[in-house]
């Protein structure tokens, strides 16, 4: 029977590396398959993994029918033995119901792949609605790490080192990022609602007010 699965995890996990390879698995065995994405790092139409593997894809703008999309390539001749969707947590709740509907109707597997929830900590809307509908979700295994070397369950958004927790719920920015740039970070939970960063730990240890004192 075919899935709608959402596959989920923090940033940096490897869920852009596992829709590339589940592609690549499948196209090798003479399937063809469509591929969605928003807001990806590489710039728009594109699928790329931090390990430097990179692929076409289509650009799911706010407003576009994925199902209509997908029936349209099909009707003008186009294959499509399943679906890949990638930054799907930057999907409308309205583009995850046409998800389920390509599964449902179209008798296709879908697969996609998400943040679950944004630097606040709260979830996004696209995600929520996967959880809501999809007949999997999987949690990657391939566990992101904060810089304690705890175990990352939460995506932290920063800006110069500093964690913030105000702002638009998406801004594209990666973990890889000039000092002043906003960008992101994994971190445990602990020091996720310490607002630690990995930056403000190194400087908290330099700062000569932490430093042991020593008497005689």
């Amino acid at each position: 029977m075919p899935e709608l699965v959402f596959f989920s995890g923090t940033m940096d996990c490897g869920k852009s590396t596992l829709a590339l390879q589940i592609g690549h698995n499948r196209s090798a065995r003479g399937l063809q398959g469509v591929i969605f994405t928003r807001d990806d790092r590489a710039g728009e139409g594109k699928l790329s993994s931090r390990l430097g593997l990179v692929t076409e894809a289509v650009e799911a703008d706010e407003g576009m029918d994925v199902y209509a999309h997908l029936v349209d390539h099909v009707t003008r001749g186009g294959r499509a033995d399943y679906v890949i969707v990638d930054e799907a947590q930057f999907l409308a709740p309205v583009q995850i119901d046409q998800l389920a509907r390509i599964v449902d109707d179209l008798g296709l597997d879908v697969f996609a792949f998400g943040i679950t929830t944004d630097f606040r900590t709260k979830l996004f809307p696209g995600s929520q609605r996967l959880i809501e509908l999809a007949d999997r979700v999987e949690t990657l295994q391939v566990e992101a790490l904060c810089w304690c070397g705890a175990r990352a369950t939460h995506n932290a958004r920063t800006v110069g080192g500093e964690m913030v927790v105000e702002g638009a719920q998406v801004v594209v920015g990666d973990v890889n990022h000039q000092a002043d740039e906003v960008g992101y970070e994994v971190l445990c939970r602990r020091h996720h609602q310490r607002r630690m960063t990995s930056a403000t730990a190194r400087a908290g240890a330099l700062s000569p007010d932490v430093l042991p004192v020593t008497s005689g």
